[in-house]
């Protein structure tokens, strides 16, 4: 049988987001976040996060700052009793200044890459999961994939409640978690 998984955006989702997270000191993880993963990962569902970092392509922070501070959460959340199964990220940007980061590619959401990857990789079942994001791109990204989306209100999310294609709209993570993805019985 295929596992079923909930894709989540970092910046907004998990985090604040102030623009171009990417240092420890700067690094806010929401409290709601800890046991809306909980209750996840207790029902079963593989955790996959998908974040564009265009911040690396448009030279605001390395690959070693956002690959360091990836490295902070998980530990994080693994001392909290909580495993990210992956973080898939898409450091490219089409007006990048980093030369091999400039270019448009399939991973940066609203493009499905790196949830197509994910499936892949945790051979997951897109009708029985759920992605969980801050932007219309990343509701748009899911739906590519055949996947429900949730649009949570913090982060950027009050920006696009009133023109989402989001199957879902919550007020965050855990109002997501409890009031929809655990109530949809897959």
């Amino acid at each position: 049988m295929k596992n079923r998984a909930v894709f989540l955006d970092r910046d907004g989702v998990i985090n604040e987001d102030y623009g171009f997270v990417h240092r420890i000191e700067d690094f806010r993880i929401f409290p709601e976040v800890f046991p809306a993963l909980k209750k996840l990962q207790n029902a079963g569902f593989k955790l996959l996060i998908v974040t564009n970092q265009s911040g690396i392509a448009v030279g605001y922070y390395t690959e070693e700052d956002f690959l360091k501070l990836t490295d902070y959460m998980l530990e994080t959340f693994d001392k909290n009793g909580i495993k990210i199964d992956k973080v898939y990220y898409c450091p490219h940007h089409p007006e990048g200044v980093i030369p091999e980061l400039r270019m448009v590619c399939d991973c940066r959401k609203p493009q499905s890459g790196m949830i197509k990857q994910g499936i892949k990789d945790f051979n997951i079942d897109p009708t029985r999961s759920f992605l969980i994001g801050d932007k219309e791109n990343d509701i748009k990204a899911a739906h590519k994939e055949g996947i429900k989306a949730a649009l949570v209100k913090t982060g950027q999310g009050l920006k696009f409640v009133d023109n989402t294609e989001a199957d879902f709209i919550g007020e965050n993570i855990l109002d997501v978690v409890e009031n929809y993805i655990l109530k949809e019985g897959f």
